[in-house]
């Protein structure tokens, strides 16, 4: 009798599993955001996710829920132990930040706990400082850092995150101490505390750095990838450029994830979807407007570059 129950049991499991992926979605999809309402992450979220309820995209809406704190790992470390892993709860993810996290230890995640379905953006980290700065270049910053040790003040949004990394590497290059300071609240605190003169200078994305300037808040002295971003700042040097040894290893992916356990066919459902839903022309548009540069790439690729990642940073996190 238990034989048989459990292979009826089997059996409506492997006629209900088709019945999902054909039906899904059927309702509202959410995008939890480990970070603050208005940082980088969390608005390019909701202009990546806008058409999703379009027939030609997923056919229902995406909603986003702010989870920050602690420089993100509040939120991905509910994401990895309590939502469910059924399609109906996404994140967006950040790397290098998640995986930096997981390898420092103190979270209950790492590149295990989560599946990629998607990237739609790269955003590099840029040196900035308020307006009114007496630094109007990274040389200027570095050769005041290395007379006063420790009294450039830098604002970051959480440790082990992009702008920390940069910041830890600026150091290493330059043989000078920076006071990192992590905010709570994410990229669009850290990028407050430079405009109200709280620090002397800050460690952001270039996204937010970019709509900052544009408002003549902050000015911004360096870019820490390998090439000038030539769409938005091609006249803003990278780091290299000011003769420090900083590669692109703050560079911040963002995509979407779902849980490690969510069902293959739902997975292969949202990787067929969402990256014709990130190239769509509205949302590229809006992304271009708000100065946020855009790397669309699929699931396996997404694979491949968290893979390569995980082992870069091991090796960088292990020399700094």
């Amino acid at each position: 009798m238990k034989h048989i129950l459990t292979t009826a049991l089997l059996s409506a499991a492997m006629l209900a599993s088709p019945a999902l992926a054909e039906g899904y979605p059927d309702r509202p999809i959410g995008v939890g955001v480990s970070y603050g309402a208005g940082g980088a992450t969390d608005f390019q979220a909701r202009i990546v996710t806008m058409t999703a309820g379009n027939e030609d995209a997923l056919g229902q809406p995406m909603y986003i829920i702010n989870k920050p704190g602690a420089g993100g790992r509040k939120g991905w470390n509910w994401f990895a132990t309590e939502a469910e892993a059924d399609g109906y709860m996404t994140s967006a993810y950040n790397v290098p930040h998640f995986i930096a996290q997981s390898i420092k230890g103190g979270v209950k995640y790492s590149v295990d706990s989560f599946e990629p379905i998607a990237n739609w953006g790269a955003d590099p980290a840029v040196v900035i400082v308020g307006k009114d700065s007496e630094f109007n270049s990274v040389g200027d910053m570095i050769t005041f850092a290395k007379a006063n040790p420790g009294k450039v003040t830098t604002s970051g949004a959480g440790l082990f995150v992009g702008h920390h990394i940069a910041a830890l590497q600026i150091e290493r290059a330059c043989e000078c101490k920076l006071a990192y300071i992590p905010t709570k609240g994410g990229g669009a605190a850290a990028m407050k505390a430079v405009i109200a003169g709280e620090t002397m200078a800050g460690i952001n994305n270039l996204s937010d750095a970019y709509r900052a300037a544009q408002a003549g808040n902050v000015k911004i002295l360096g870019v820490a990838d390998l090439e000038r971003n030539a769409e938005f700042l091609p006249d803003v040097p990278t780091l290299k450029e000011a003769g420090l040894d900083v590669d692109n290893a703050s560079v911040n992916f963002r995509g979407l994830m779902v849980p490690k356990g969510t069902p293959q066919d739902v997975i292969d459902k949202l990787a067929a979807a969402v990256p014709a839903m990130f190239q769509n022309k509205r949302v590229m548009g809006r992304m271009k407007a708000g100065g946020s540069p855009m790397k669309v790439m699929s699931r396996e690729e997404v694979q491949k570059m968290w893979a390569a990642r995980q082992e870069s940073l091991k090796e960088l996190l292990a020399g700094l």
